[in-house]
């Protein structure tokens, strides 16, 4: 187990780099003859590493206990190397062969740990055939997927590559505004993003795209075939298409912009906005905003009603979790968090204006409905907001910070937990809905569903009260308690024609929201895990 100490660094200490410290043995020197090894950088990189992780995350964890793990993980490359604690210092091993030994820094050095680390990775780096030919990435990842394994299940790392990656998916990426698949010889496009320069260039659903520049696109997967779409934002490129009805190949000249990818769709069913949210990043909020503004200005009557639909959905962006939120809530608090870092505590209210106001709105969540998603039922839920309808969702109430280090890589931290208006953690529990659905098949009735709900009604409040003053390191009644809805994924029919049915009648909507409002609304806004 970690040991507990809080440690602060300031970012000049982190992200300077360090001249190497500790003296080496004319025979562990001859060991270091082997394949470049880039010590500098690896120091550096480990340094930042270390002092920030112990630093942030949300348990209490010691710079040495992060940098003795980490090295344990070198195992995962090859299974003979071995780090041992003995008399106060540090033993390397591979196989039954002593490489080095290290007497161990002060518990809180990050620097000094950092340096111990690299100079015991050079080492074994000379002398196994396996690590000698991991790249640096590699042993990167094995080093904080070591110490984070430890952590929890929800912090991890990011190379370089899949960091740019995730970056990209989180904040936008240089392309030009169309989904696509990938043929045999050309990239099918599936859809043309509004307000984009594939949009604006003309490019349509259908069209066969065969070269990027003068590069062929046959025989390259999907990921090749973005990367050859992707650039700087305002860098140009060319396209050559083949388009049913066209005789010749067609070319677009077009710059790349900024892209942030959809995930937001919308329809319509009996005078009620259905909108689908598959994930939260930069554009949510104001997507859903844009689409209920549409069908309010462009409807023959005013919406009946408003299904946020966030079965399935992983989450994504806090930010936006919050401002999903703000857009159905006037004044008052949508969440909080809370974690040993005093930038991990925070009190989020809303203060805009509301779209759809007063318009009845229900939310669908399933077992696979997850943070940012549980963000937004827990919130609208507990301030009276919205009926939850389908089944306890993932239990996913932690939040993650972004640790960039000078790879260029990633370390996705978890440094808080989530504290719903009514004062429950979410973390290991989720958000219970009002109208449970599981069990049930997915071509069902509807009325059954509704009518179940509120004729349980005492149920639904001793549940909900239940639900609400379990306590954060409960581990078994958190669990029983799932069990009253069991968590399924339920990408099924039901829950959305429940919604649209309940919305529709508008006694037995009030009636199930009074259920749900009532006791949040007893318990202080801050009120305690």
């Amino acid at each position: 187990m970690f040991k507990a100490s809080v440690l602060r660094f300031s970012w000049v200490v982190l992200f300077s780099a360090w001249t190497l410290a500790g003296c080496v043995t004319t025979e562990e020197a001859s060991l270091l003859s082997g394949a470049p090894f880039p010590r500098d950088a690896v120091e550096e990189t480990l340094a930042a590493g270390f002092a920030r992780i112990a630093e942030k995350s949300l348990e209490p964890v010691e710079v040495r206990d992060v940098a003795i793990e980490g090295l344990k993980g070198l195992a995962s490359i090859d299974p003979a190397l071995a780090t041992t604690e003995q008399g106060g210092g540090l033993v390397l091993y591979l196989g039954e062969a002593t490489l080095a030994e290290r007497p161990a820094p002060a518990s809180g050095d990050a620097e000094a740990w950092a340096r111990l680390a690299a100079d015991l990775i050079e080492i074994a780096h000379a002398r196994s055939d396996l690590l000698r030919h991991a790249d640096t990435e590699e042993i990167y990842e094995s080093l904080f997927d070591g110490t984070l394994s430890q952590l929890d299940m929800f912090s991890r790392y990011a190379g370089a590559e899949e960091a740019r990656r995730n970056r990209a998916k989180r904040d936008g990426f240089g392309g030009i505004g169309i989904l696509f698949r990938t043929t045999a010889d050309a990239a099918r496009v599936t859809r043309v993003l509004r307000d984009t320069p594939a949009a604006a260039a003309g490019l349509r659903p259908g069209d066969l795209l065969t070269h990027v520049g003068a590069v062929p696109l046959a025989g390259l997967n999907d990921k090749a075939v973005a990367a050859q779409l992707r650039g700087p934002v305002g860098s140009p490129l060319s396209v050559t298409v083949r388009r049913s009805g066209e005789a010749d190949l067609l070319a677009f000249h077009l710059n790349r912009a900024r892209i942030v990818l959809p995930t937001v769709s919308a329809t319509v069913e009996d005078g009620i906005a259905v909108l689908e949210v598959d994930g939260f990043n930069q554009d949510t909020a104001d997507s859903i905003a844009r689409h209920l503004r549409a069908l309010e200005r462009d409807g023959s009557r005013p919406l009946a009603g408003v299904v946020l639909d966030l079965r399935g959905n992983p989450g994504g962006l806090l930010s936006e979790s919050i401002a999903v939120a703000d857009l159905f809530l006037g004044e008052g608090q949508i969440i909080s968090t809370r974690g040993r870092h005093r930038d991990s505590i925070q009190y989020y209210e809303a203060d805009s204006e509301q779209v759809a106001a007063g318009v009845p709105l229900a939310i669908l969540i399933d077992g696979k409905s997850a943070s940012a998603a549980e963000i937004v039922a827990a919130a609208l839920q507990d301030r009276g907001r919205a009926v939850v309808i389908g089944t306890v969702s993932y239990g996913k109430g932690t939040v993650q910070t972004v640790l960039r280090l000078p790879n260029d890589g990633e370390v996705t931290l978890t440094w808080s937990r989530l504290i719903a208006p009514s004062g429950y953690a979410l973390h290991q529990l989720g958000v219970l809905p009002a109208v449970c659905t599981s069990g049930r098949g997915g071509r069902g009735e509807a009325a059954p569903v509704l009518e179940n709900a509120v004729g349980g009604g005492v149920r639904i409040l001793d549940g909900l009260q239940a639900w609400r003053a379990v306590a954060v390191d409960d581990k078994t009644g958190r669990r029983d308690l799932r069990r009253t809805c069991m968590p399924q994924r339920r990408p099924l029919d039901l829950e959305r024609r429940a919604a649209v049915a309940l919305i529709g009648n508008g006694g037995l909507f009030a009636r199930v929201l009074a259920l749900t409002a009532e006791p949040a609304i007893a318990r202080r806004p801050h009120g305690g895990e």
